[in-house]
């Protein structure tokens, strides 16, 4: 028995020496998220009541939450510190999907579907709690996104987003805002579109990030400000 078990530990250490049972790690499939967006800006004072529920829930781990800086109140006072015209388009694109001619601050969009004006917690915290997003399977690997195979009805985009899960304490100098000290979590600082999605499996190449700290996301959405079909973020930050 003894020589028998000797045999045993010596196959066992001949593999493990020749690396075969060093398998490489499989892609990480992500749980796919509530995507919470919110779009405001640092110069309208409604928008910071609806900030705060946003914080409330930026760390909630079945939440997605992203706080979008729009461009169209930068000439009435302040300019925002983080906006960016992608934004404002992706607000107007929204928009136009369900036959709008305007967009407002702040707006609460829950999967790219449901729209609140979002300073409600008790609204905001129902809507998520009716979200019903199942897309794609969403998995991670070094520097490539796969999303996996679906029946999506209508040709998808497929986003990277990053932003800082930090609170940023925000000082405001001019506008309706002027004077006061915003705190801002997950501000959206980048927004990429890496290709599209049309029901089968497909990886996308990931680009490194400009700035440092931040927490990388994909969404799977139909195009043109349509549903969020599937999200989950990348982990570790990348």
């Amino acid at each position: 028995m003894i020589k028998r078990l000797s045999s045993l530990f010596g196959m066992l250490a001949l593999l493990g020496s020749s690396g075969i049972v060093h398998a490489e790690q499989p892609a990480a499939t992500a749980p796919s998220l509530v995507v919470v967006e919110l779009f405001q800006s640092q110069g309208c004072s409604s928008c910071p009541p609806a900030e705060a529920n946003l914080n409330a829930i930026a760390g909630q781990p079945d939440i997605l939450a992203l706080n979008w800086s729009v461009t169209y109140w930068d000439n009435l006072g302040w300019k925002d510190t983080f906006a960016s015209a992608a934004y404002t388009d992706r607000q107007w694109a929204y928009a136009r999907h369900h036959g709008r001619n305007q967009v407002w601050t702040p707006q609460v969009y829950i999967d790219g579907q449901t729209d609140l004006v979002g300073v409600d917690r008790a609204r905001l915290d129902q809507a998520i709690a009716q979200a019903r997003a199942q897309g794609p399977s969403v998995s991670w690997r070094n520097d490539q996104l796969s999303v996996g195979a679906g029946q999506p009805g209508s040709r998808c985009d497929v986003w990277l987003v990053r932003y800082d899960p930090r609170t940023l304490e925000v000082p405001i100098g001019a506008g309706e805002n002027r004077g006061r000290t915003l705190p801002q979590r997950n501000v959206v600082r980048e927004l990429i579109h890496l290709g599209s999605w049309d029901g089968s499996p497909h990886s996308y190449l990931v680009p490194p990030s400009s700035h440092d700290g931040l927490v990388t996301a994909a969404l799977v959405q139909v195009e043109n400000g349509g549903p969020v079909l599937g999200a989950a973020k990348a982990s570790p930050l990348r």
